[in-house]
């Protein structure tokens, strides 16, 4: 048999194994996200109200602004818009995972095994494992940042049409193209830099912490490489990137959701340093937890349902544990 044959029979996992850990990850990733989509609403929801930015316009227009809470929110959204609104925003929800978790998880690998070297069986320095969290969640969400600006904005498209305000967006490709179109390429990456500030964040919280939860198992208690321990692993990576994400998402949804003018800059915050400044300012530290409870239970059933499903689907088509 020739070289080409001979390759021409391996599997596919084999044939194509960066491509097949993307699809792989893509996948867990869509299932997931479905699966956890209404506190992501809710989240978001929850960190856009009580704006400091928002408020101070809304005092000058003679207007209450309404604060409510986690379950309030979310049984507001449910009675107020229909309970399918719990979850708009989900289809480019699911294209940005696609992108996002796809790139991350085959970009951590990647530096993991080839360029800061673990060798198979050893402890992996924190540090490495940090670099590595931190690199990937980076560069994923960097690609995937149109697709998470499109997921915000239509997000908040129902609270706009309780409050009288014209629909900004027909569905995700208009919404795609609108952008576009008022905002250039450039449009697309609004808010880049807290968004990636915080994927990188989250990252060091959620690979970094499962990676090291999972192979510190593995190597110093009598676990073995099942669905116990990647829940444990999990269950420590969801806690984690909550509290050290949460900071950065709110101020990357407030950046993403404000209105813009024709060259497409923002008229409540000149940048991610003047949007913390403003709310810290004007709401105080905490306000920078603001939707925390929905974030981190969102970030743990996510976690769980992500990294159970992913390991699952690895070892059924025959790709080595995560």
């Amino acid at each position: 048999m020739s070289p080409a044959e001979e390759e021409r029979s391996l599997p596919l996992p084999e044939r194509w194994p960066r491509a097949s850990k993307f699809a792989l990850s893509a996948c867990a990733a869509a299932v997931a996200e479905l699966v956890t989509f209404p506190l992501d609403l809710t989240k978001t929801r929850l960190q856009i109200q009580g704006e400091a930015a928002v408020r101070r316009d809304c005092a000058a227009a003679g207007q209450a602004v309404p604060y409510r809470g986690m379950l309030r929110t979310a049984a507001g959204i449910a009675q107020e818009e229909g309970v399918r609104k719990l979850w708009q925003g989900a289809t480019p929800a699911v294209y940005r995972h696609i992108v996002y978790t796809g790139v991350r998880m085959v970009t951590y690998e990647h530096l993991r095994d080839s360029v800061l070297g673990r060798a198979e069986g050893e402890s992996f320095p924190l540090w490495k494992a940090v670099v590595g969290g931190m690199s990937a969640g980076a560069i994923g969400q960097f690609f995937a940042s149109p697709t998470d600006l499109v997921k915000v904005q239509m997000q908040m498209e129902g609270k706009r049409k309780l409050e009288g305000k014209p629909l900004r967006f027909r569905g995700v490709h208009h919404a795609f193209l609108k952008i576009l179109s008022e905002g250039g390429v450039r449009g697309l990456w609004a808010g880049w830099v807290p968004n990636v500030q915080r994927a990188a964040l989250v990252n060091m919280g959620d690979l970094t912490t499962y990676d090291s939860v999972k192979h510190f198992l593995l190597l110093n208690t009598t676990l073995v490489d099942n669905s116990v321990t990647h829940s444990v692993s999990s269950a420590c990576s969801g806690l984690v990137a909550a509290v050290l994400g949460t900071p950065a998402d709110v101020v990357k949804t407030r950046i993403m959701n404000q209105p813009r003018d024709k060259q497409g800059r923002g008229l409540l915050y000149k940048s991610s340093m003047d949007c913390l400044i403003q709310t810290v300012q004007g709401e105080g530290f905490m306000s920078l937890y603001k939707g925390f409870i929905p974030t981190w239970m969102r970030m743990a059933p996510w976690s769980l349902v992500f990294w159970l499903t992913y390991e699952q689907i690895r070892r059924m088509c025959g790709v080595s544990s995560f």
